[in-house]
């Protein structure tokens, strides 16, 4: 038996259907651009399941601690925790969302913490699903009724299997929370 050189290999006839394959599969659609792809972190707020794009998510975390400020007078802030020495403001979202009973009386499994512009906080939320990526054309819009409601940071609904989740508006929900802290 004799060993083709690399030159007869190169050289030699193309197989049977060869030139059928490759225009099939050059023909295929391609896959979906980077563009179109959202990337989203699904948690639980109460009975409500909402998003934040990843690109504000610093890192998911056990509750710690969190001591709660004497006098205080924004509704919108549950204390301070501490998280490898760093002092992270905790808000609760859920308040500022409008959903379900008082921060206060539920029992938080986990921290979210989100940053932008240097800035982090943390959020309390009951659970969390995980990283979720779909074609932006997955995305519905809002219902109507959502939509116009005055405290709505919902900016799109993400359909999972069994639920409906609210998509939320990173940069309305951040600049909201720079004015209740300030």
């Amino acid at each position: 038996m004799s060993i083709d050189s690399p030159v007869h290999l190169l050289d030699r006839e193309l197989p049977a259907g060869y030139l059928e394959e490759a225009t099939r599969h050059l023909a295929e659609p391609r896959p979906t651009p980077a563009q179109d792809i959202v990337c989203s972190f699904v948690f639980r707020l109460g009975e409500e399941w909402l998003a934040l794009p990843t690109a504000v998510l610093a890192e998911v975390t056990d509750v710690r601690g969190i001591h709660s400020l004497p006098h205080r007078r924004n509704a919108a802030v549950l204390g301070l925790a501490s998280l490898r020495g760093e002092l992270l403001v905790v808000v609760a979202l859920a308040a500022l969302l409008g959903i379900g009973s008082d921060a206060r009386e539920r029992t938080a499994q986990r921290l979210l913490v989100v940053q932008r512009a240097g800035r982090r906080l943390a959020f309390a939320v009951d659970a969390v699903h995980g990283v979720q990526r779909h074609a932006r054309s997955e995305l519905r819009e809002v219902p109507a009724t959502v939509a116009k409601a005055g405290a709505s940071y919902t900016s799109a609904i993400l359909p999972l299997p069994g639920r409906s989740v609210g998509l939320l508006d990173a940069e309305l929900l951040f600049d909201t929370l720079d004015r209740s802290l300030s």
